[in-house]
């Protein structure tokens, strides 16, 4: 069928809907003018009734026009914010396996419950503290709180153990995160770079010194609080069995050891990997576990070299993994 054809066929529809109208509009004057009027009165009424189904009419359709619009634009942005959203998730890598970043999950929420309880503790004198401790329940359950966290702690330091032991991916990250005479050159190139010294940043493979500090402050800190928690916990079988002094270089250790991790999370790791201003207002990767395509580049070089060529070679995981 042509196109005039098609033309010619909606305006004898158009016709047709027009006159359906004009008849019912003709039955719906008839009916609402009194038959007795003289002439006169019955044009101006007619008028009258014209102008206000113009007024509804014209008013009825643009409220109608103006809510199709915004429905078509609405519909237009989801599909952009739709097509944006599959356009980053198709550039996107996976770094780390739901194995490991649920391992991460347990260790960031027993530690910050150990944080949001222990502080208050250390410092229970200030105001604030008080306040925190009669938020969470008094004492006793903030203490009890505490103790949940330090299980976490535990479980987590000692699964993480099993999982370098007995994961592949697990025993290969693991000895990619051992230090290295590299890292010590990849620091000061990195100081040269930030200072103006260098044209280029250092070049990385999968972890950067950066991360290894990281992991390996995390594993440092576990061992002392976790040892030195319990022997708090268990105060009097402790003493018995080593003697009041250990208890005190325990109470100590712990304490300081608490604060020196609590910065270090909130002033090195939070900066590096939320509050940069490249990563700001916070990465996702502990969630999803991928980065983008550029930031695979940009910040892992040596470590996406390999996996493009891999995945020329058709291995097409980067950091996934069991």
């Amino acid at each position: 069928m042509s196109e005039s054809r098609k033309a010619t066929l909606s305006g004898e529809e158009a016709e047709r809907i027009l006159g359906d109208l004009r008849g019912d509009l003709s039955k719906t004057l008839e009916d609402a003018i009194p038959s007795d009027l003289d002439g006169e009165r019955r044009e101006a009424l007619e008028k009258r009734i014209r102008d206000s189904l113009k007024r509804e009419i014209t008013a009825q359709a643009r409220r109608t026009a103006r809510r199709f619009l915004d429905e078509d634009r609405k519909r237009l942005e989801r599909e952009e914010k739709r097509t944006a959203r599959l356009r980053v998730e198709a550039d996107m890598v996976e770094r780390f396996a739901l194995h490991f970043r649920v391992q991460h999950m347990i260790l960031f929420a027993s530690t910050l419950l150990l944080i949001v309880t222990g502080l208050p503790i250390k410092f229970h004198e200030a105001e604030v503290s008080r306040w925190i401790i009669a938020v969470m329940g008094g004492p006793q359950f903030t203490s009890l709180l505490h103790r949940i966290g330090a299980v976490g702690l535990t479980f987590i330091g000692f699964y993480h153990l099993f999982y370098t032991l007995v994961f592949e991916t697990g025993r290969r990250d693991f000895g990619l995160l051992l230090p290295k005479p590299g890292d010590v050159k990849d620091f000061f190139h990195q100081m040269g770079y930030f200072l103006g010294l260098k044209k280029t940043p250092a070049l990385f493979g999968r972890f950067s010194y950066i991360e290894k500090f990281d992991y390996w402050a995390v594993y440092w800190g576990m061992v002392v609080m976790i040892t030195s928690g319990y022997i708090l916990w268990f105060k009097d079988e402790a003493i018995n069995a080593t003697g009041k002094y250990v208890y005190d270089i325990a109470r100590e250790a712990h304490s300081d050891e608490a604060l020196l991790a609590t910065l270090a999370i909130v002033i090195w790791h939070f900066y590096n990997v939320h509050f940069n201003p490249k990563k700001f207002p916070g990465s996702l990767t502990w969630w999803h576990g991928k980065i983008t395509l550029e930031e695979f580049r940009e910040e892992h070089p040596l470590e996406y070299e390999e996996w493009a060529a891999g995945r020329e070679a058709g291995e097409f995981e980067a950091g996934g993994g069991a």
